[in-house]
């Protein structure tokens, strides 16, 4: 009996026109989805708006960086990194809790205990940044501090995920060997599960101070502090020169910010 080898064997002769039918699919799909969309045209000033949007850019407000009142692109960009630094770092205590919580580790009760953690979790992160804003204006006035627990707030449900899906992935070697000679449940976390875990939250921390950095510059919109708020009025005004200013200053902290987060999260991953 003869026996039919891998090599020679014909391969398997695949369809040319598949990636066709989805491509056909994938366009009729989008055809339908904007057909439905409501489209009156352009309003008569939209290319004088853009020519003065694009002006404005390129000509910036040079003056309203820096004049020493406080109220200026350096002043209000400090303001946003301090709102974005403190919102983080408030978020990455309290979620620290909320991680083991909702870690899902051991036997069916810790199922349990875990599926309320990640729906808790999965509650506070429903709401964006820019309503619990609004929420918190309303409680505690317009400002930085309604800017701060928004950020704080919204951040503890994205990084209490990250956390515990970190200590579900985790080493249990050094815990286990901790818990085997004897040490007490608050002594294993202390010198082995938090070290072993430290690393990975201080990595999401940074990467969620990213993110934080970008939503505090346009909580402002709502009245809750930064640069925000004074790019609103520059945009009702009409004020492209100081817009552009504005957006320029953005782009730069962000990049920047980005930067060093990210070769600082390198060292530490």
């Amino acid at each position: 009996m003869k026996t039919v080898s891998a090599t020679n064997q014909l391969p398997l002769k695949r369809n040319p026109f598949k990636w066709l039918f989805w491509v056909i699919i994938i366009v009729i799909m989008f055809i339908w989805a904007f057909a439905g969309i409501p489209f009156h045209g352009l309003q008569d000033s939209a290319g004088e708006v853009s020519k003065s949007i694009v002006s404005g850019i390129f000509h910036p407000d040079w003056a309203y960086v820096y004049d020493g009142s406080g109220e200026d692109l350096v002043g209000l960009t400090l303001q946003t990194l301090a709102m974005a630094f403190l919102g983080t770092f408030i978020s990455a205590i309290l979620s620290v809790p909320f991680a083991f919580w909702a870690a899902r580790k051991g036997h069916s009760k810790v199922h349990m205990r875990s599926t309320s953690g990640k729906l808790v979790l999965t509650l506070i992160r429903t709401f964006p940044e820019i309503v619990l804003a609004i929420m918190f204006i309303k409680a505690v006035g317009p400002g930085s501090f309604a800017g701060v627990l928004a950020v704080s707030i919204h951040s503890i449900g994205m990084l209490g995920k990250l956390f515990s899906e970190s200590i579900e992935n985790m080493d249990g070697g050094p815990a286990e060997a901790l818990t085997s000679s004897g040490s007490s449940h608050s002594q294993t976390l202390i010198f082995a599960t938090l070290p072993t875990v430290m690393p990975e939250f201080l990595s999401y921390t940074l990467y969620r101070f990213e993110i934080a950095v970008r939503s505090a510059s346009i909580l402002g919109m709502v009245g809750a502090g930064g640069i925000g708020t004074p790019l609103l009025f520059a945009i009702q005004t009409r004020s492209w020169s100081r817009v552009g200013i504005i957006l320029i200053g953005i782009i730069i902290t962000v990049t920047l910010i980005d930067f060093v987060s990210g070769s600082i999260r390198k060292r530490l991953v």
